[in-house]
């Protein structure tokens, strides 16, 4: 209680002078300059239409479509008719009725006219919504003065004039952000910090009432700087030595290494949950905590591994980290072609900005960098085939993420076939269907937001999910976005000449959602030693197998196979089909060295 009390109280504290602070600063600024009215022009005169403009009814018979709303205006000194219709607005010269296009010289001319300050403007630019805009959507016109107070003036693509920002308004907007401690958006007062700073302060007073008849030690709040510091041994797992560190002694070897620009793989940040942060300790591994044994197999615990947001540094350490002297890098990629492959499966082609780039075995993933974004729902793109499946799930007009994420993604090709790109499965988070709007998958939604061209960040690659060096049989057994890292491995196979059988068994509900299958069948085509089985679970007249793909392999291929232990297992896939398959083969007396599977850590 003392010191969920004592980290509530700082941190309530700290918000406490923040607000005081910030609210006192902002009382000092001119409330004209921070509004922008400083350098902002008066409006005109109220101008009387012209006579010679043409009757709205022949410029709408002229457009051949009709408009939802029309309304008359001025830019600058030319009248116009505003034409609003369902996907745009069409500018229209009132006198000519010729369309207006608003080019960087129009918009120049109306930011002039807008503007009553020293400054001369510069060049028009059309920018995407920014904080300076975000209470307008879509692309602006920004033009910029050279005055003291370095004034933007905003248009929308109507040529209206949206905002005048200045020096003035973004210290404004600094401290207006600390004050209402939206961190992201800047503008809601009911923002989830707020309501918790509100609550954790309740909280405390309740909780104040009850350590009034408690001491407090002082040496619980020792600063970092006095806690004294602790050696860490990084070593790639040829035992090629990385780097040497020193952390403050408590800290996780997590945060040390993060501390020091080598972020280890995670989906939870840190937050013993995904299991993907995994080191193996050298020497004496201490004692397996909770998280460790949950995340990690008896094996690996008993060779040393553990999960490094768990792994205090108490003493001296040396650890086996997996990537290498690479581990650290941060590469960049632009989205080169993205493929609706079903309803919510979409294969993303991404161009790595420097190539040739790492080796990127079959069966490993890259963790993409998912910025703070806030999305809407037509921000994602369904073919039409496919738009009655997204409209049964129910999701809720926008959606947003604050802080930085990082999600992964198994290479569903291998690189050397494709010229250096990465080919990346994903699937659509949707949560539940029906009932209240869900929010989807915040790593998700961004992936499927994506266009050919735009430009993402990510880490890797990762992982030991990789295909046995030898001429073993081969069984592959997956389903849903675990198609990615078994296709992966089973197109370097055939590429590469192996002459062992290979097998293919893939589960689905629908034939709709299956992605690749006219690939497979051209490669079982191709191969005589490849093999390969969709099963469906909720269509039975597709004229395959049809039920849960670990009981159709069982009976299709297993249970008559006559020797089952010279085969190697590949297995991906949503974890309820993971683990029934591996309790299949353990029934059928498979070994565990003989399994390998990837589980996504989910």
């Amino acid at each position: 209680m003392r010191k969920i009390h004592k980290w509530i109280g700082l941190a309530v504290g700290l918000q406490l002078v923040l607000w005081m602070c910030s609210g006192f600063v902002m009382s000092l600024l001119d409330a004209d300059q921070v509004r922008g009215r400083e350098f902002r022009a008066l409006p005109a005169a109220r101008t009387p239409w012209p006579a010679d403009a043409r009757p709205l009814n022949q410029l709408l018979a002229a457009a051949g479509e009709p408009a939802q709303l029309v309304s008359t205006g001025w830019l600058v000194d030319q009248p116009v008719y505003r034409l609003v219709r369902d996907k745009a607005t069409q500018l229209v010269d009132a006198r000519s009725g010729q369309t207006i296009v608003l080019d960087a010289a129009l918009a120049q001319r109306i930011a002039e006219a807008s503007y009553r300050g020293p400054g001369k403007a510069m060049k028009a630019e059309l920018v995407e919504r920014s904080l300076e805009t975000r209470a307008h959507e879509g692309q602006v016109w920004r033009i910029g003065f050279d005055d003291a107070e370095d004034t933007s003036v905003y248009l929308s693509q109507q040529g209206d004039v949206l905002e005048h920002r200045n020096k003035t308004w973004r210290l404004f907007d600094v401290f207006w952000m600390l004050h209402i401690m939206d961190y992201s958006g800047r503008q809601d007062f009911n923002n989830p910090l707020v309501v918790s700073a509100a609550v954790g302060g309740f909280w405390l007073a309740l909780s104040g009432i009850w350590l009034l008849f408690t001491s407090f030690s002082l040496a619980e709040f020792i600063p970092k700087r006095w806690r004294g510091t602790r050696a860490l041994m990084v070593h790639a797992p040829d035992g090629s030595k990385l780097r040497s560190l020193r952390g403050h002694a408590g800290d996780t070897v997590f945060v040390t290494l993060a501390q020091q620009g080598l972020q280890l793989p995670s989906n939870c940040g840190g937050g013993q949950s995904c299991g993907l942060c995994e080191v193996r300790v050298r020497g004496s591994a201490p004692e397996p905590t909770s998280a460790d044994r949950a995340l990690l197999s008896a094996e690996r615990i008993e060779a040393g591994c553990r999960l490094a947001c768990n792994l205090p540094l108490n003493r001296n350490l040396d650890i086996e980290v997996r990537g290498g002297a690479g581990l650290g890098e941060v590469h960049e990629a632009e989205v080169e072609r993205v493929r609706a492959l079903s309803p919510f499966l979409r294969e993303i082609v991404l161009r790595p900005r420097e190539l040739p780039g790492p080796e990127y075995r079959p069966g490993a993933f890259i963790q993409v960098h998912v910025p703070a974004y806030k999305m809407v729902r037509h921000q994602i793109d369904a073919p039409e085939e496919h738009r009655p499946a997204w409209a049964s799930l129910h999701l809720p007009a926008q959606w947003s993420s604050g802080a930085l994420l990082r999600r992964s993604y198994s290479l569903s090709a291998p690189v050397q076939q494709t010229d250096g790109r990465l080919t990346l499965l994903v699937r659509f988070c949707h949560g539940r269907q029906g009932g209240k709007n869900h929010p989807p998958g915040k790593g998700s939604a961004y992936v499927f937001g994506l266009k050919a061209g735009d430009r993402l960040t990510y880490s890797g690659p990762f992982g030991d999910f990789a295909i046995r060096q030898g001429g073993r049989e081969k069984v592959f057994i997956g389903g849903g976005a675990g198609m990615a890292p078994l296709r992966a491995m089973v197109r370097d196979l055939l590429e590469s000449g192996a002459t062992e059988p290979v097998h293919f068994w893939y589960g689905a509900r629908t034939a709709a959602e299956a992605p690749y299958v006219d690939e497979m069948d051209a490669l079982a085509a191709r191969f005589g030693n490849f093999s390969w089985q969709l099963v469906l679970s909720e269509q039975r007249d597709a004229g395959g197998p049809t039920g849960l793909v670990h009981e159709a392999v069982r009976e299709g291929l297993l249970e008559h196979h006559a020797e089952l232990q010279a085969c190697d297992f590949y297995l991906c896939g949503p974890p309820p089909m993971l683990a029934a398959t591996r309790a299949m083969l353990k029934q059928l007396g498979v070994q565990d060295d003989r399994v390998a599977f990837d589980d996504f850590k989910i």
